[in-house]
This record gives C-alpha cells, structure tokens and sequence, in this order.
C-alpha cells in the first residue's frame, strides 16, 4: 500500500480544498505551491477568483508546508493555525499560483516541542498570477499544539 501525498491527504481531510479542485504541484518542507484553476463558479463580482477562495487556497498552501515539515511529529502534537493576515494587492484573474514558505528554522520548531512547549511557525504565501505579477500575501501563523 502507497503512502498518501500531501495533496491526497489535504484533499481527503480539508473538503473545501478539494471543492476548489486546487493542483498541488510542490510540496516540500521548503516550499508548497499549489494552484486554484480558473473557475467561474468561483468568481467574484469583477469576473476573477473569489477573496475566499484565494484565502483557501494560501491556506491550503501553508498546511502543505506545515504537513511536510512536522508530519513526523503528527504523533504527538497537532497543527492549527493561530492567526492569518491578508494583503490583497492587485486584481486576481485566470489561474493563480500561492507559493508557501516556513519562516522558522524546522529544527528550532521541533526543540521547543521537545521542551513540551507550544511552539509557533510562521508562513509566508504569496499569491500570483499567470503573468508573474503578487496578487497577494499572506501571512499565516500556525502551532504545533502537543497532544494531552
């Protein structure tokens, strides 16, 4: 039996993710970049993707990450997201791109749990489009919460 990858686990747990139809094309511990097609059931009132759905999919991002680089700590703490803030910047249309990244050293993460502390991981994502340009970025906060 294969092991899930992290689109398929996402997908099969988060089912906003995958009503969006999001396309995982990385997802490491150093970077998860997925895509949100161009759907117009999920347009907003200017013909692009919807607030919400680009939050989806920045958020879907940032759990990719958050996945591949704790995943083996699943046994013992969960990870939640703490906060997130949004800086929308330029009219979204087509197909957008959010690309993931950890703003903390994995292992300096993985010491505070080992201390029994609730350690907290920041990600950047920024959104584009197809011609390059950043649509948006977020910056969401997560925890590892250890398990009682």
């Amino acid at each position: 039996m294969t092991t899930p990858s992290i689109g398929q686990l996402l997908d099969s747990t988060v089912p906003m993710a995958h009503t969006l139809k999001l396309e995982y094309l990385e997802t490491s511990a150093e970077r998860a970049v997925l895509q949100l097609p161009d759907q117009p059931e999920f347009h907003n009132h200017v013909g692009g993707p919807h607030a919400g759905a680009m939050f989806t999919l920045a958020e879907s991002a940032s759990g990719c990450i958050v996945l591949a680089a704790f995943g083996d700590q699943l046994s013992r703490a969960v990870p939640l997201v703490v906060s997130a803030e949004v800086a929308y910047k330029k009219l979204a249309m087509g197909v957008v791109t959010a690309t993931a990244t950890i703003g903390r050293p994995i292992e300096e993460v993985v010491a505070e749990l080992d201390k029994g502390e609730r350690p907290e991981i920041p990600v950047t994502v920024e959104i584009t489009r197809a011609d390059g340009a950043v649509t948006g970025v977020l910056t969401i906060l997560w925890t590892l919460r250890p398990n009682s």
